[in-house]
């Protein structure tokens, strides 16, 4: 370890310099990932196809690509999973993260090329390491092992030559992951990349329990199982009697804001440390720079090039994209990035808000498919977040996960939001929890208490209380327990909310 250590110390110095360079020069350095980006994949498919060779600046690259949707570059991408090269990217492409969103049951299929997960996903671990270590140069979280919960992956029985793989990101990464990561990780690839989630997370638990495990890497919600399941198994009253130099958590996925609570109590240490990131199957896109913010500072020198689509325009065929430097504070914006794997202007469904734009952080705000506008209450996944936070704190409750959708009009009855709710903690009042609900929400999004003035258009929230273990059922009956596999937090149908009573009422 002390070898690991005297590595990663040099590293890590030598890094911080190159982020304080693109902190300091960020439309330069934009510019020229834009520029190596087309020079690289002027003589693909898709390069010749769009003239990349004569393309001068990136108002050219704007004026002749179109930003695209998953559905447009499926053309492209079906060719690559059918084994042939050279078609969106010049390297040959062998894996694919597999992706169904939580938005439509289609798996989407994202090509990973050579240079994506050494420049981009490898690269984004190890700022993420060095920003940390930078803020906590105390830190001894190299004394003992970090823990990462994979997904899983398979042969891609689409190409003939059964030469590349598919699987959830995490288990790409780590299929592939350098060997100087094998030091500092547990537990076994063979056991992190388990296909069945039931079996993996006993063994996981078996495994890692006895081991000095001194930070963890993964997504709360499957993080938050594993750490029950392990406490339950060792009969121990507290996750730090198992790994009592626990001291740090990289987070990503989903927000934390409403899984803090949860993660205090089954992590009594108030020393413990939560650290944000911002990764996807497309790419690593943001990390958390400073330990008194939660700010994610955007990675500029990833070999992604980013623009954004005011939220409002996101869903207009021909909205107007723009680049980093003529974004404003503040204000939602759907991302656009153009990536060393060739997804060319590719809208990849995530929405953030800039809170700096020297150095350029943001804040994830949602998705652009995840929203509640059936009465033009335009309320979002941040907004969610914010007040069932705010709720929990009012009234001493801890909840596991959530959802929520419209009530629709009806004849004789008023339209609504249904939120289906499992607490870990039950809140003192849960009367008192859906009026601290409603009223943030109507504190912070102008639109939703318009409507609910008066009861003109929405009425007060309904909220299900359901029992503990709901929701992990219900994503093991979808198919999709652990890995990438998010809880929909909002939809503006009832597809997810009525599926859940569903299965509530079969069980009675």
């Amino acid at each position: 370890m002390q070898i690991i250590n005297s590595i990663l110390t040099w590293v890590i110095k030598k890094r911080i310099h190159q982020i304080e360079l693109f902190k300091k020069y960020p439309h330069d350095v934009q510019d020229e990932v834009l520029k190596k980006l087309i020079g690289s994949a002027r003589y693909t498919d898709f390069g010749q196809q769009y003239g990349f060779d004569d393309l001068q600046s990136y108002e050219d690259y704007k004026q002749r690509v179109p930003v695209q949707t998953y559905e447009q570059l499926f053309p492209y991408i079906e060719k690559l999973m059918r084994g042939e090269q050279n078609v969106l990217w010049p390297s040959e492409i062998k894996w694919f993260a597999k992706s169904s969103g939580t938005t439509n049951a289609r798996s989407k299929f994202i090509p990973l090329s050579p240079e994506a997960l050494e420049d981009c996903h490898y690269k984004g671990g190890k700022d993420l390491y060095s920003i940390f270590i930078n803020n906590y140069p105390e830190t001894k979280i190299f004394s003992g092992k970090g823990l990462g919960v994979g997904g899983s992956y398979r042969i891609n029985e689409f190409d003939p030559s059964a030469s590349s793989h598919y699987g959830d990101v995490s288990a790409v990464i780590m299929q592939n992951l350098p060997p100087w990561a094998e030091f500092i990780r547990t537990p076994s690839i063979e056991v992190a990349l388990m296909d069945n989630w039931e079996e993996k997370i006993e063994k996981l638990a078996r495994d890692t329990a006895k081991v000095n495990v001194t930070h963890i890497a993964g997504v709360p919600t499957w993080t938050v199982l594993l750490i029950q399941y392990i406490v339950e198994l060792e009969k121990k009253s507290s996750i730090l009697e198992v790994w009592p130099n626990l001291e740090l958590f990289f987070h990503g996925a989903v927000s934390f804001k409403p899984y803090r609570k949860l993660f205090e109590t089954l992590i009594p240490n108030d020393k413990m440390v939560y650290w944000e990131t911002f990764n996807a199957s497309e790419g690593f896109f943001g990390i958390q720079d400073e330990k008194d913010s939660d700010d994610l500072l955007l990675m500029l020198d990833y070999g992604v090039f980013y623009e954004f689509i005011p939220v409002e325009e996101a869903d207009n065929e021909f909205a107007d994209a723009i680049p980093l430097w003529e974004v404003e504070l503040g204000k939602n914006y759907a991302m656009v990035i153009t990536t060393n794997a060739g997804l060319w202007r590719y809208n990849i469904g995530d929405t953030i808000k800039f809170t700096s734009i020297s150095p350029y952080k943001i804040k994830i705000s949602g998705r652009t498919k995840h929203f509640m506008n059936a009465f033009g209450e335009e309320v979002i996944i941040e907004n969610a977040e914010t007040a069932i936070t705010r709720a929990c704190e009012q009234t001493g409750a801890v909840i596991d996960n959530f959802t929520a959708a419209p009530i629709f009009l009806n004849k004789g009855t008023r339209g609504g939001h249904e939120w289906i709710i499992e607490f870990v903690r039950q809140p003192r009042d849960l009367s008192e929890f859906t009026n601290t609900l409603d009223d943030t929400l109507r504190k912070i999004n102008s639109d939703y208490d318009a409507k609910r003035t008066k009861d003109v258009a929405l009425v007060a929230p309904t909220i299900h209380n359901v029992a503990e273990g709901t929701f992990y059922n219900w994503m093991k009956k979808r198919g999709k327990l652990g890995g990438q596999n998010k809880v929909p937090r909002l939809s503006n149908s009832r597809e997810f909310v009525d599926d859940i009573l569903a299965m509530i009422a079969s069980s009675l």
